[in-house]
């Protein structure tokens, strides 16, 4: 059996999940999520717990075993706490504000970038003296969140020479020595 799948899955208080036919909904204090769940996989709710289940060993079964579990994990934590990312944009002149669901961002090109962020994501843009910028997500949804973030740090992402780009907060960048250390 799958280690992943065959754990149960915890409801915290004030989150309900219906089953209807293949298609899993989880709503709580945070928004409402639903995923459509292959007809082989059964999903099954029992006194404040979910379980998924499998009809067999067959490879192609215990790989979405694990796969609509975790699925349905981060759906139940997302209503119930959210996710949120933090990004950072080190370079000189780097900037970023937010307005609603756009995101401006000021990269080093000649032009500024405006990203119309979706409903479901709140962002909010912090700069402080003698730091570093901050964009701060939050979402119920897992998914979209880690694609945003991907999309905004596809727009510079951090180089190994200086560390310039957009990064994770906490994230390490790998860094390489210049053409001076070659030279004898």
């Amino acid at each position: 059996m799958s280690r992943i799948g065959k754990a149960p899955i915890e409801i915290p208080a004030g989150v309900t999940v219906q089953v209807n036919g293949n298609v899993v909904t989880v709503k709580g204090p945070k928004g409402e999520l639903s995923q459509e769940v292959n007809p082989v996989i059964s999903v099954e709710v029992e006194n404040n717990h979910i379980e998924v289940k499998r009809p067999n060993d067959e490879r192609q079964n215990r790989a979405m075993h694990g796969l609509y579990r975790a699925l349905i994990h981060n759906m139940v934590v997302g209503v119930s706490a959210g996710y949120k990312k933090e990004m950072e944009l080190v370079g000189v002149g780097y900037r970023a504000t937010s307005t609603g669901q756009v995101l401006e961002l000021s990269l080093g090109f000649s032009h500024a970038i405006y990203i119309k962020l979706p409903k479901e994501i709140k962002v909010e843009a912090k700069t402080e003296r003698n730091k570093n910028p901050l964009i701060i997500l939050e979402s119920a949804d897992k998914q979209l969140l880690g694609q945003v973030c991907a999309k905004i740090r596809s727009l510079r992402k951090p180089e190994p020479y200086k560390g310039k780009g957009i990064k994770f907060v906490g994230e390490i960048i790998r860094r390489k020595s210049g053409k001076s250390a070659n030279a004898k």
